[in-house]
């Protein structure tokens, strides 16, 4: 009997957009493919309790947390990434960053022993292809763009929106053609599916007013950005609303939004790091906040989106996709404007139809981890011939319903 390859799942943590789709990969790899192979799933950086890899994980959290509360901080370090270009940049962010990292992340790798590395975030990527046997290399990229580091070589790379598909394939030939790039569905939590659609149910679930008009903020699993300021404009108006900002790990500002007094009219429901943030979206009129992944979700429940702010030149890009090509989305930077629209909404709340109808319309076949999973068996089978019997035999014996 042939022994089942190891596939691994690295996760890294530097923001839930690296996490989230690296869940919901690993999820449906392991409904599809667990029978025919060995799945580990990693905490890669923290699980060995190694000083290097916490620092250099700890470190890219922080560097996400500056970004997000400077332009220029993150506009330059995009700059200087794409000025060096893709292999110098890796191997001073992989080996210099935290002097003593790669060593000790190349051995952790080496003892996981993957014959498949699925990565979600470039860094997992680097490591195990310096392994002295390296692996097979699926990598999955949560953006609209693929950025420099995403570009470091892998056997396969994902791209879950067309502009970036399309413009990976035409500037950067060399590295990428219809072989090794593939455009799969957006890797959304496989929860996702279960929310029930209705916003009342939700509402009431929720313990909110389920006939007031709803606005959800979030900024990411950091919680930095406008979602401060907006609120406290919502507050002072006293808005027929149900006022729902989500601060994630933000525990300050949490805190924060829990002193505030409020109006008669507004019902203001700080959450800290939610466990129930699809629920929430789903729930919601709608959405704002920062650009990012998180985008994908309220498009998925068909809320509308307003983008409050794109620290970098990666989510600039992703509010470009659901603005200009999904058209869900609108871009408003300055907090009196956003609050104004939102109060434009409350009383007219017709005027988000459109977009609404056109977050609806992108749903179908844009999200799901099911083809990404297919690719990276694919992409297994080419070094386990015998796995495609194997798949054969497994078919054939399943029982019909």
């Amino acid at each position: 009997m042939q022994k089942k390859p190891r596939v691994l799942f690295p996760f890294t943590e530097a923001g839930l957009g690296h996490i989230m789709p690296m869940r919901s990969i690993a999820d449906a790899f392991e409904k599809k493919y667990g029978h025919l192979t060995e799945i580990v799933r990693s905490n890669f950086f923290t699980e060995g309790g190694n000083k290097y890899m916490m620092k250099f994980e700890q470190k890219m959290a922080n560097f996400v947390r500056h970004q997000n509360r400077s332009r220029a901080y993150s506009r330059f370090s995009c700059f200087n990434m794409d000025f060096w270009g893709v292999y110098i940049s890796s191997w001073a962010t992989m080996t210099c960053y935290v002097p003593g990292v790669r060593p000790a992340a190349v051995s952790h790798m080496e003892a996981l022993a993957p014959d498949l590395v699925v990565s979600t975030h470039w860094a997992t990527n680097y490591y195990a292809s310096k392994m002295k046997n390296k692996p097979l290399l699926a990598m999955y990229c949560p953006d609209a763009y693929i950025c420099t580091l995403f570009r470091y070589p892998a056997d396969l790379c994902m791209v879950s929106m067309a502009t970036g598909y399309r413009h990976a394939l035409k500037r950067h030939p060399l590295r990428f053609n219809e072989d090794n790039l593939k455009l799969v569905p957006f890797s959304i939590r496989k929860e996702a599916f279960e929310v029930p659609t209705d916003k009342a149910e939700n509402r009431r679930a929720l313990g909110w007013d389920e006939n007031k008009f709803t606005v959800i903020l979030a900024e990411g699993g950091y919680g930095i950005g406008q979602m401060k300021r907006i609120c406290e404009l919502l507050i002072e108006r006293d808005l027929p609303i149900n006022l729902v900002p989500v601060c994630g790990k933000n525990e300050e500002l949490f805190a924060y939004f829990k002193s505030l007094r409020t109006g008669k009219r507004i019902s203001f429901h700080p959450q800290g790091f939610a466990q129930d943030i699809l629920r929430m979206i789903a729930a919601s009129d709608l959405f704002c906040g920062k650009s990012g992944n998180i985008i994908a979700e309220p498009t998925f429940f068909g809320v509308p989106a307003i983008i409050t702010n794109c620290a970098t030149v990666i989510e600039r890009r992703i509010a470009e996709y659901y603005v200009d090509y999904v058209g869900s989305a609108e871009r408003i930077f300055d907090p009196v404007q956003v609050a104004d629209r939102i109060e434009a909404y409350i009383q007219d709340p017709s005027l988000l139809d459109g977009y609404r109808e056109r977050a609806l319309a992108h749903r179908e076949d844009h999200y799901g981890s099911e083809k990404a999973a297919d690719y990276i068996f694919a992409l297994l089978k080419t070094r386990n011939p015998y796995l495609a019997e194997a798949e054969n035999a497994a078919a054939i014996e399943e029982p019909v319903s």
